[in-house]
């Protein structure tokens, strides 16, 4: 049997479920999720290992109108993805109809060749299906379309099967076992940046990033860890350390476990909090925090 290869890209408006989506088909958490729009926000890789076949998934930063540069590079990086993989994953909320931002979508999706699988997502909350399926299929020309439920684990297995269909023997691009390619310290990053929007309201969640400084293994076995979380006011860093440290202390624990339990290692977790204004219109500061195009 010939050993089928590809990839697929993870696209469509803020908050539909994309990260869950791939999680739930790599079947580990390898993006960081919460209910904020905008949570994603550069290209990432999960890998999902069948019998006979692999598929590598790209999951990609939410397509909407930006308003600064972080978001102008974030949108570029989910349109530059339609046009370097093997099929198109548009997924949609199948609870909500279509707004002016589908149809944003749907427009960058007509000016691509490659196929496209409209994905109904949040199955488990949709009170009519097929209604979402006929106004959501008005959108685009769809080559097929599948219904799921990423959080639940409804459809998997038959989107899995329609995504293989569309791949093309090949080679197996990561070895067995292998979940995403993101080095440790982007997820370490990742991790610590999901308890901070689980935590914060209003502008604090996306005036937010975090960087590794430092991650060293100590003669105990025990790894050190040092990261910046970067915010663009006082007002917000006040709000993350919170009254007497307590918020940050939280997310540090909180942080410090998940990272342990997903690396296997003992850890060490060091946070601070620093002031860079107005960051995310910062070409130079996007570009240290690994936010612009081809930099990790």
């Amino acid at each position: 049997m010939e050993y089928l290869s590809g990839f697929a890209a993870i696209v469509g408006r803020p908050n539909v479920g994309k990260s869950t989506l791939l999680n739930a088909l790599v079947g580990t958490k390898v993006a960081i999720v919460s209910d904020k729009p905008q949570t994603t926000r550069r290209r990432i890789l999960g890998v999902v290992d069948e019998p006979g076949g692999q598929l590598v998934c790209i999951d990609t930063p939410g397509i909407h109108k930006p308003k600064h540069a972080l978001g102008q590079t974030m949108v570029g990086q989910a349109l530059g993805a339609l046009a370097e993989v093997d099929l198109i994953l548009h997924v949609v909320d199948a609870s909500s109809r279509p707004a002016g931002g589908e149809r944003y979508v749907a427009q960058r999706l007509a000016a691509v060749a490659t196929p496209v699988v409209l994905v109904l997502n949040k199955l488990d909350l949709a009170p009519d299906v097929r209604a979402a399926a006929l106004a959501y299929g008005a959108l685009h020309q769809y080559t097929s379309v599948a219904s799921v439920s990423a959080l639940a684990g409804t459809g998997l297995t038959e989107l899995k099967r329609l995504c293989f269909s569309f791949l093309s023997p090949g080679p197996r691009y990561f070895p067995e076992g292998t979940v995403t390619d993101q080095p440790e310290h982007l997820l370490v990053a990742e991790l610590v940046r999901e308890r901070i929007l689980l935590h914060t309201r209003e502008e604090v969640p996306h005036a937010v990033a975090v960087a590794v400084e430092e991650m060293t293994e100590r003669a105990s076995g025990l790894f050190y860890v040092s990261a910046a979380i970067y915010v663009e006011k006082e007002s917000q860093k006040a709000i993350i350390i919170g009254q007497g440290g307590r918020l940050l202390r939280q997310v540090g624990q909180e942080a410090r476990l998940e990272i342990e339990g997903m690396l296997g290692v003992r850890l060490y977790l060091d946070l601070w909090v620093k002031v860079r204004k107005d960051w995310r219109n910062d070409r130079r500061s996007l570009a240290g925090l690994g936010y612009e195009p081809g930099r990790r």
